[in-house]
């Protein structure tokens, strides 16, 4: 802790600053992000190791709060905290997971939920996914590795988690200059996947080795209006990952459910959650590139009474929108034709990039062009314990469409 003691003092922060027409009033009215462009880049503030807490003022000198800086990042300070004097320990950590505890707490009844969503929840670049007495943690922001230690130590005392789990990995990392790393920070590495309970279903997490924390809270809600259309029906969940969609469909009372994904260990812990739920005969996996198998089971004449395809972001950012949106295009296209007349179809979205009218013209037309129309009776984002910060649009990033076709 020694080496990092000097950041944590509000009398040794050094002093950054907003050139003249950046937005400050963005920043004081809660926007979390100064971009590259709008700090004034002096030797000194270059030479900041990242993660450094610093005093941003504005142009005219008054100071305006802690930010974290890095000067590698195109996203150069985040906001912290609004009174300059704050001093980010472990009592500042403690009172921020406990205001999202409490809000956690107040909606669900077993502590299975995203704890911690980033900016939203006043931890910039900060995400804590919680398993009852674990907790993963993914710091994907320089300033979250340098105080790691306190962070960690205000989660143990806040939650009384036993195990953390550092899940050093993914696009944010890199942006950052951020080395990949998975390791137990504290307590003792789980020995398997862990069951999470989640709308009747049964889930299996890998979080030592499984996609982002190992498994998506954020589908919560979404899960649960698919299963309210799912009974006695034939269901097709596509990118099913561990079997978000099909599980929940099989504790809804779907008759069969066949789950297609592109990994292999997905679709095992997908069919230990359906042994764990008592409904492997209604269970069943199909590995293959997504497209592929849409066009195969089209060519092979099957239909479904409920499709659902909930795809990785295929545009993350700007420049890939156009390619993203294609492709949303394309499965929407080779999905519509396997519903059912009168059957549904839900269309899923990770993209903060593409925003929720692109996303649903760009489904729309696939509809279209797949021989079908339909109508939207559901939109659905992400539950509760993913909130949206009103000023930051991406973090209210998921989008699901429910059409009936």
């Amino acid at each position: 802790m020694t080496d990092i003691a000097p950041t944590m003092n509000a009398e040794t922060y050094p002093i950054v600053r907003l050139i003249p027409k950046a937005e400050a009033r963005a920043i004081r009215h809660g926007f979390p992000w100064v971009y590259a462009n709008e700090l004034v880049l002096d030797r000194r503030t270059r030479k900041l190791t990242p993660g450094t807490l610093a005093l941003l003022e504005d142009a005219n000198r008054t100071p305006m709060g802690v930010v974290t800086v890095n000067p590698a990042s195109k996203i150069i300070c985040r906001m912290l905290d609004q009174d300059p004097a704050a001093v980010i320990d472990q009592a500042w950590f403690a009172a921020r997971l406990k205001r999202a505890l409490d809000h956690r707490a107040r909606i669900y009844a077993d502590p299975f939920y995203r704890l911690v969503h980033a900016e939203a929840d006043g931890l910039p670049g900060v995400v804590i996914d919680r398993f009852g007495d674990v907790a993963v943690v993914q710091p994907n922001a320089a300033w979250a590795d340098m105080l790691i230690e306190p962070l960690i130590a205000a989660l143990q005392d806040v939650t009384g988690v036993t195990t953390v789990v550092m899940n050093g990995t993914g696009r944010a990392r890199s942006l950052e200059g951020l080395e990949e790393r998975t390791e137990v920070l504290t307590g003792a590495a789980p020995t398997g996947p862990l069951q999470v309970p989640m709308n009747g279903a049964t889930y299996m997490a890998d979080v030592m080795g499984g996609q982002k924390t190992g498994l998506f809270f954020d589908q919560r809600p979404n899960h649960a209006f698919a299963a309210s259309l799912a009974k006695d029906a034939r269901v097709l969940d596509v990118f099913s990952h561990v079997g978000g969609f099909g599980l929940a469909a099989l504790a809804g009372g779907a008759a069969s459910v066949l789950a297609v994904d592109g990994s292999a260990p997905a679709l095992e812990l997908a069919e230990l959650g359906a042994a764990a739920m008592g409904v492997t005969d209604k269970f069943e996996t199909r590995k293959g590139d997504a497209f592929d198998v849409l066009t195969a089971l089209g060519e092979e004449g099957q239909t479904f009474d409920l499709v659902i395809c909930d795809p990785p972001a295929f545009a993350p950012a700007k420049p890939s929108l156009e390619a993203g949106l294609r492709a949303y295009e394309r499965v929407a296209r080779l999905a519509a034709p396997l519903v059912a007349d009168g059957g549904y179809l839900v269309l899923c979205s990770c993209s903060h990039a593409a925003d929720l009218t692109k996303f649903r013209n760009a489904c729309s037309r696939g509809i279209g062009r797949g021989g079908r129309r339909g109508q939207i009776i559901h939109t659905g984002f992400a539950g509760p314990d993913h909130p949206l910060l009103p000023h930051l649009a991406e973090s209210g990033y998921l989008k699901a469409l429910f059409y009936r076709l």
